[in-house]
């Protein structure tokens, strides 16, 4: 997302309560993943859409907007923008595999965003935007492989994938204000030009798992 939308956002807050801006601004906290539940972790751009567009799937209880694949512990999202911490704005997805398997969530991936541009997507640029399947096992890693082949195959891009496969290390939540962005600021500008097309392309994919097949246009 663009960062002057979120330094509007910081001067909006500085003019409220600092209680409420020190809440806002605290890493939001990670779910316990239930019984028999799995989890699955992705990076594709902004996080807003991706967020949103995993949350509407069958199966998917959870998701968490953050950073992953850097080397420093505890990053804000300031310093992620700087790319100079190495991590990707991602989203951790606590999902039900006996309802939506992990290949139909990589499907779902390669559809909410374009994995074919390098180090960015659409009017975002920077390693931060970059596009990530991260694996927790070499199970899920030949899943990702074999998801990036039909999406090749499938010839949807003109371009082939670029989409890094790197093992799973560690997830760091986002702050609060940015969990669940989309659905609470659905006429801001970014969320309607950038983020909504995304989720309606992924959800035209993924038609026949959606929660609510309802059209999400937005005025």
């Amino acid at each position: 997302m663009k960062r002057i939308h979120l330094y509007v956002l910081s001067l909006l807050m500085l003019a409220n309560c600092t209680l409420a801006q020190s809440s806002d601004y605290a890493p939001a906290k990670l779910p316990t993943p239930k019984a028999g539940e799995a989890v699955a972790t992705f990076a594709g751009g902004c996080f807003w859409a991706m967020e949103e567009g995993m949350n509407q799937l069958k199966g998917v209880r959870e998701v968490i907007s953050g950073y992953a694949g850097g080397t420093v512990k505890n990053p804000t999202y300031e310093q992620v923008g700087t790319d100079q911490t190495g991590h990707a704005e991602s989203v951790q997805v606590y999902y039900d595999p006996t309802v939506i398997t992990y290949a139909q969530l990589l499907d779902a991936f390669f559809a909410g965003h374009d994995p074919t541009t390098l180090n960015r997507q659409g009017p975002d640029v920077g390693r931060d935007y970059r596009s990530v399947a991260f694996y927790r096992t070499p199970a899920e890693k030949a899943e990702i492989m074999a998801a990036i082949k039909r999406t090749n195959d499938s010839k949807h891009y003109p371009n082939r994938v670029v989409t890094e496969v790197t093992p799973f290390t560690v997830f760091y939540p986002a702050e609060n204000y940015h969990q669940n962005y989309f659905a609470l600021h659905p006429d801001q500008p970014y969320i309607q030009r950038v983020s909504l097309p995304k989720v309606e392309k992924l959800r035209k994919a993924m038609a026949g798992h959606l929660k609510n097949n309802t059209s999400l246009t937005m005025n």
